[in-house]
């Protein structure tokens, strides 16, 4: 195989043991090829000896391998482990033929090398034209090394060739896994030396227990209205505490406060839709106008304004100082223009996007507002869940009756207004100091609590309606449940059965009240959670930022399972500290690589419908290859972090080289850019279909990947700060558990090798 049939070399079909085949003399394969496969050959050496000089096996012979007999023009086998050699390679479909020989070259010096003893090899059609034997080489000092001889082939299409080409690298280096298609179920073990016995694996699960990391995703459930934003209007001094309570001596900024509630009548014309510029009545033209003189950078970092009478309007209060609070979301690509674009353009309140939740009790909308602020987050807009209850408790106190929220009990309404104005003020005020999405967690579960809110809202911010409705009677019975055992309004409370109906009882006030959304821009989730189909309905929902939101709540559900994260086992790049390329596993990997499927076939043994992720790089789809009886899927969106010019390279060799970008890197590394290559912010735009997709499975997932993407895929799930993402521990041959289910995340983590 010269250099113009290089590029095909990389490839290669299914991995059959030696001689399987259907006909004997080999004659089948020739009338294979008519089927439109293409050959696939993989040539393997095992020395059985102590090697006395450092020699290097090579393959030389006839077309369409070399074309010539020369030694020097022979093609160098690639190490696959301590004491095996391996080349593989494609036949073009118009050879059959194959006539070659081993030698050996000293890999340092222009000594004569030495070519194998006795005839040369055939292949005709696939099938050696006799026996395997073993090469035998005879030294200068008449010392005879030997070699045992392994040759796999089969066909492979064209399509799985095109599919998976980005195989070879620098001096045409051959891969023992590039035969693999996108998608692939083994269902029994890999025959030869790939299998490990499970006996000689500890196999206790909980023997490799670790501890996460002290800031890590918690490891215990949490309520998620819990970990909302803190409210502000009642911490600011004025507030004492007493018996889990506040005092009943109310702050300066609540005396001053008027909270009035309009006529619904008069806010809402016939048609049911609202006439004012927070819910967006410009027309396109209007819309265009205003956003004449703008100009979004397309890349990272802030956007650039050019200055024109029509922007003057809303440009003087847009701090763009990357270095403030204020500065843009930290997203990237066409991430980044989107979100400027949907912060920036079109009416002032446009900038800043509400969504209020709506639904009874129990129905999962602090559950779903977690979710969503943790997407839009980590997607770089700046969101934040504000929850009305934890102003309730605080102001109120968190021991209060089903009477408390009846709808006869005027004092109970007006303190629930009165605490849902205060959250949205704080919400407000949070977005004009930078914020961009907020997410407004009540049951706001009636027209007249709707309309105070966007009374409020009008000319400050966009108001979106999310309504969560649920009628499976058994999921709103297991939330019931969940709520009184984590709830903070039950904490003290002994008696579940007492807490209980207390709750049924106030969720028999709400409903005699609820009236469903039918103003405004709003979407309906209807039972998307019991995981057997439901539906959403939107109503007057544009631009990109509610179109992703929209998007991603499709997508989303409560069945539990859990998501395991790992890194690839060891590479040998990663033995040489270099960054990027595409090497094959060390003997250290390769060791992991059997524990993990040993690991995983316990942890999933009852999930058939689990599947394994892996990139298109070949040390995650080694490390895949013993897992047997699960989907084998491979993502581009998995490799790992382009390092472009720097691939390849160690991080001291940038450093004395390339000393600027070393610096550029070590200051910013979230948003650092290797030249030709990618950032951490990159890595995040093309994980968010990744992302979509985890979320819509409903069995478990393996993802094997790489350290930068799993940090990436890590913060999503664990709600880390974009900053912190560079610098996320995600160590070598350590699986990292989450568990996704109703009541959140949890995460757990295994450590299989030292």
């Amino acid at each position: 195989m010269g250099t113009g049939a290089s590029k095909e070399g990389e490839e290669g079909g299914a991995n059959k043991p030696d001689g399987q085949d259907d006909t004997p003399d080999g004659q089948g394969h020739a009338s294979a090829h008519h089927d439109g496969g293409q050959l696939y050959v993989s040539l393997k050496m095992d020395k059985n000896h102590t090697l006395t000089a450092d020699l290097v096996p090579h393959v030389f012979g006839s077309v369409p391998l070399i074309g010539s007999w020369d030694p020097s023009k022979a093609l160098s086998m690639e190490r696959e482990s301590v004491s095996m050699w391996e080349l593989s390679f494609v036949v073009p479909p118009n050879h059959e033929t194959l006539d070659f020989k081993f030698l050996l070259k000293p890999k340092y010096s222009n000594a004569p090398c030495f070519v194998e003893e006795g005839p040369s090899r055939q292949l005709i059609g696939g099938a050696l034209k006799e026996d395997a034997k073993l090469a035998l080489f005879r030294l200068e000092n008449d010392e005879v090394l030997e070699y045992k001889v392994f040759v796999k082939a089969d066909r492979v299409s064209p399509f799985d060739l095109a599919a998976s080409w980005r195989a070879y690298q620098e001096n045409f280096r051959p891969s023992s896994v590039r035969w693999m298609p996108d998608v692939s179920i083994n269902s029994a073990p890999q025959p030869g030396g790939e299998n490990c016995s499970s006996a000689g694996l500890d196999l206790d699960l909980e023997h490799y227990v670790v501890p996460a990391p002290s800031t890590s995703a918690n490891s215990a459930f949490v309520y998620a209205a819990n970990m909302t934003e803190t409210p502000r209007s009642l911490t600011s001094g004025s507030y004492s505490f007493k018996d889990g309570g506040a005092s009943a001596d109310r702050p300066t900024t609540i005396k001053e406060m008027e909270v009035i509630v309009p006529d619904s009548s008069k806010a809402f014309p016939t048609s049911g839709m609202v006439e004012s510029k927070s819910v967006g009545s410009y027309s396109p033209l209007q819309r265009q106008e205003s956003q004449r003189g703008l100009f979004v950078d397309r890349g990272v970092g802030s956007p650039r304004l050019i200055k024109s009478s029509s922007s003057n309007i809303f440009t003087h209060d847009l701090n763009l100082d990357n270095d403030t609070k204020n500065s843009m979301p930290a997203a990237a690509g066409a991430v980044a223009a989107a979100a400027v674009a949907d912060q920036m353009l079109g009416p002032k309140e446009d900038r800043h996007l509400a969504i209020i939740l709506v639904g009874l009790p129990a129905r999962g909308k602090t559950f779903t507002a977690a979710k969503l602020t943790r997407y839009l987050r980590w997607l770089g807009h700046n969101t934040k869940h504000f929850n009305v209850g934890k102003y309730r408790r605080l102001k109120h106190g968190a021991n209060q009756s089903a009477d408390f929220f009846a709808a006869d009990n005027p004092e109970g309404v007006e303190a629930r207004n009165e605490v849902a104005a205060l959250a949205f003020e704080d919400m407000v005020s949070w977005m004009h100091e930078g914020g961009q999405v907020g997410i407004f967690d009540a049951t706001n579960s009636n027209k007249r609590r709707r309309n105070m809110l966007m009374k409020l809202a009008e000319g400050r911010c966009k108001i979106i309606f999310l309504e969560t409705i649920c009628n499976d009677v058994n999921i709103i019975e297991r939330n019931i449940r969940l709520k009184i055992q984590q709830s903070p309004d039950y904490a003290e409370e002994p008696d579940f059965q007492a807490g209980l109906q207390d709750f049924k009882n106030r969720l028999a006030n709400y409903e005699k009240v609820y009236e469903p959304v039918e103003e405004g821009s709003y979407i309906k989730m209807i039972d998307m959670v019991s995981g057997h189909g439901g539906q959403i309905q939107v109503n007057n929902i544009s631009g990109y930022l509610p179109g992703r939101i929209v998007f991603f709540l499709v997508n989303t559900h409560l069945t539990p399972r859990p998501i395991l994260l790992t890194r690839h086992g060891e590479s040998q790049d990663n033995v040489r500290g270099r960054i990027g390329g595409d090497a094959a596993l060390s003997e250290a990997g390769e060791l992991y690589k059997k524990k993990l499927a040993n690991f995983v076939g316990k942890r999933l043994k009852s999930e058939r419908a689990a599947s394994i992720w892996t990139s298109t790089l070949q040390r995650t789809i080694l490390t895949a290859s013993p897992i047997v009886g699960f989907p084998k899927i491979q993502w581009r969106a998995l490799d790992e972090i382009n390092a472009g010019v720097c691939d390849g390279m160690t991080y001291e060799e940038i450093k004395k080289n390339m000393p600027e970008e070393y610096e550029s890197r070590k200051k910013d590394k979230l948003r650092y850019r290797y030249p030709r290559g990618e950032s951490y912010l990159d890595v995040i735009q093309r994980l968010e279909p990744v992302i979509i997709e985890l979320e819509r499975q409903r069995a478990p997932v393996v993802v094997i990947s790489h350290q930068a993407v799993l940090r990436a895929l890590y913060a999503y799930f664990a709600d880390r700060p974009l900053q912190e993402i560079p610098h996320i521990e995600v160590p070598l041959h350590t699986i990292i558990e989450i568990q996704m289910g109703v009541t959140g995340v949890q995460e757990k983590r295994y450590k299989l090798m030292d």
